[in-house]
């Protein structure tokens, strides 16, 4: 995970790998948050990945070898950093290079933005086949981000959709070839940053404060 600075954007990269989520990766995405947000002035935070995944979700196996307690908590952690993210006080962007799968996918959906590479990639909810149901605070942030019919298919299907087919689903605002992903949402997040953050943030927290107080709760 590597945090940089271009100018009044900060761009996350996720790693080269699956990117899995685990217990050491969600203190390295708290970390980064915390340094983003203790920035003052213009700000946007962009985040993308190298490699064939932007994130392939839960660390399932690693998960299953946890006690049930520490797989709650687990769980409730990753729920927290989604909490954060939806109502982070600046704008956020996400640049998906690579395939978004379950925790992951959840994750590009915190970001107020997300663009895609059109040309490979796929974006998915495979609970439905892992046999996990979604909770309560996960159902939340979906049904704000996305319209009844595409989360009906996504989450009782578990549909793998390229980028071209999400952004015409309304999943992905903007899709890019690969040379162009990541300059052109740093662009986007560039003309972003310069809104008042005192006032984005209090309307995300008035937009989606109760899709984050569902994601906290435990």
């Amino acid at each position: 995970m590597r945090l940089e600075r271009h100018g009044v954007v900060f761009l996350l990269d996720l790693g080269d790998g699956e990117n899995r989520l685990d217990a050491e990766s969600l203190a390295g995405l708290d970390a980064s948050l915390d340094e983003v947000e203790k920035t003052p002035g213009e700000c946007a935070l962009v985040t993308t990945a190298r490699g064939a995944w932007y994130s392939n979700g839960y660390d399932l196996a690693r998960l299953r070898t946890l006690s049930r307690e520490a797989q709650r908590d687990f769980v409730a952690h990753h729920e927290r950093l989604l909490a954060r993210l939806v109502v982070f006080p600046m704008p956020t962007l996400a640049a998906i290079q690579g395939h978004a799968v379950g925790g992951g996918a959840l994750l590009a959906l915190a970001h107020d933005w997300r663009c895609m590479r059109e040309d490979r990639g796929f974006f998915c909810l495979p609970e439905i086949d892992a046999r996990i149901p979604f909770r309560p605070g996960m159902v939340a942030l979906l049904r704000a981000r996305l319209v009844p019919s595409v989360l009906r298919d996504l989450a009782l299907t578990g549909a793998k959709l390229g980028g071209r087919d999400a952004h015409a689903a309304g999943i992905i605002d903007a899709v890019y070839s690969e040379a162009d992903l990541v300059a052109r949402t740093l662009e986007r997040a560039d003309a972003l940053a310069r809104k008042d953050r005192d006032t984005v943030a209090k309307m995300k927290r008035r937009l989606y404060g109760d899709v984050a107080a569902s994601l906290r709760r435990e």
